[in-house]
């Protein structure tokens, strides 16, 4: 069944140019990684298959599978070394069930988990894809019950300046709208 919370990967997702600037600022955060140069033997991107999967296969050095169960209730299988969750957990009912599957699949004292989502928002600002939007606290709150531990964290903004001068609620969300970006280890 689909989810009304789940986002479509198509071509109009994909001309976004919000995308285009959250997957190169994802990218910058990973190479100030202690895994930066290194190279996994296996990867994991939950969710769909985006072009961000392709550079994350360059940067890693080697193959990404992705999702294609319910991470909300189904089991994960494999051992990796590395595994993301961009822009996932904000479209799950149950985020620490997935966080929890990712836990038992990581394997090595370097397997890391790096997340981002967007931060909570208002509600008239907030997207209705998703289930859930978290503010910092609520984030590392979550992290902790599904028994990791943050490496490192930032944040950043996925909109071209300009966007938030076109209007009321662009201009709010020069304020508000911010992606949470984590690089997670098991604890």
């Amino acid at each position: 069944m689909q989810s009304n919370y789940r986002t479509v990967i198509d071509a109009l997702y994909l001309k976004d140019p919000a995308h285009r600037i959250r997957w190169r600022k994802t990218l910058e955060f990973l190479r100030d990684s202690s895994l930066a140069g290194a190279s996994c033997s296996r990867g994991l991107d939950m969710g769909d298959r985006t072009p961000l999967t392709v550079s994350l296969e360059q940067f890693f050095g080697c193959r990404f599978e992705n999702t294609t169960v319910d991470l909300d209730m189904e089991s994960l299988d494999g051992v990796f070394g590395v595994v993301t969750a961009f822009e996932v957990l904000e479209h799950l009912y149950n985020p620490l069930h997935a966080l929890l599957e990712v836990k038992r699949l990581l394997a090595g004292e370097d397997a890391r988990l790096f997340v981002s989502m967007p931060l909570w928002k208002p509600a008239f600002l907030a997207s209705p894809n998703h289930f859930h939007e978290m503010t910092r606290s609520s984030a590392l709150s979550l992290f902790r019950r599904g028994g990791f531990s943050v490496v490192r964290s930032a944040e950043f903004r996925i909109r071209h300046p300009l966007f938030y001068l076109t209007g009321v609620k662009p201009l709010l969300r020069a304020w508000y709208e911010k992606v949470q970006i984590y690089e997670l280890v098991v604890r």
